[in-house]
């Protein structure tokens, strides 16, 4: 069975519980709130960007959500348990911002996949059946072929699938990527973004942080737009029809492309 196959039978006998849930967050890393009042609940399967101008308290609102902040007020909950004590590090795979940028890392792609069964096996040696999950994990994400070519080797949308792997590998419910396009070609990112879709299909939840309002529109299903506070947080179709982006960013702004 593949990752995805097995991803969508496990995640078929899950229930409603919210994989996120922030009630009335605040935080500042000084006196002044970068987010303030922040409620959302983000439940298994969903596809969820976070958009909103430079500033805005994106990548802090991430932050929260994951446990690497702890709210000034309010609470922050990761899979039911309190977000800075939440523990099971596999359940959750993370792209960071710059990993498509990456060039320091002289190892194969099937190595930085391996790297997702570490929080099962620890750093011993990988099963038959880890072995067998690493590979399904490359094919899952188009780069068998590529499994043992180094990471530098790779263009930017190849490495981008290759942390997608790793996360797969570890087989996380929750993939968070924050703005995963920077640095890649077109061609690349609208093959990215197919595979965001394939995956979160098989029941993957998706948490998508990302700059450019295009891909937004025409990907995820629902959107948060923050500055500071929330401004929006619905259906994509109605957000692209509200006055949230103009207020968020305080300038006439506009998409460009279609809503799907």
């Amino acid at each position: 069975m593949s990752l995805t196959g097995e991803r969508a039978r496990r995640n078929g006998a899950t229930t409603d519980a919210p994989v996120v849930s922030l009630t009335d967050v605040t935080f500042g890393y000084t006196a002044t709130p970068v987010v303030e009042d922040v409620s959302l609940r983000i439940t298994p399967g969903e596809y969820v960007a976070v958009v909103g101008p430079n500033g805005s308290g994106k990548s802090t609102l991430m932050k929260l959500m994951l446990g690497l902040l702890t709210p000034d007020e309010g609470t922050a909950r990761l899979f039911g348990d309190p977000s800075h004590r939440f523990d099971d590090g596999a359940r959750i795979g993370y792209v960071a911002q710059h990993a498509s940028a990456s060039k320091e890392m002289p190892i194969t792609v099937r190595e930085v996949v391996k790297m997702g069964r570490f929080p099962h096996v620890g750093f011993g040696r990988l099963s038959a059946e880890d072995r067998a999950i690493v590979d399904r994990a490359l094919d899952t994400v188009g780069m068998s072929s590529f499994a043992d070519r180094r990471v530098t080797q790779l263009s930017g949308g190849q490495r981008q699938r290759a942390f997608i792997a790793r996360a797969l590998a570890g087989e996380a419910d929750l993939l968070v990527l924050d703005e995963p396009t920077v640095g890649v070609d077109a061609e690349s990112v609208e093959a990215f973004y197919d595979l965001l879709d394939a995956l979160n299909a098989a029941g993957i939840t998706i948490l998508l942080i990302e700059h450019d309002l295009s891909a937004v529109t025409q990907q995820a299903e629902r959107v948060v737009c923050l500055n500071r506070e929330v401004y929006f947080d619905g259906p994509t179709a109605e957000f692209v029809e509200s006055d949230a982006l103009a207020r968020a960013f305080g300038t006439a702004a506009n998409f460009v492309g279609e809503n799907r």
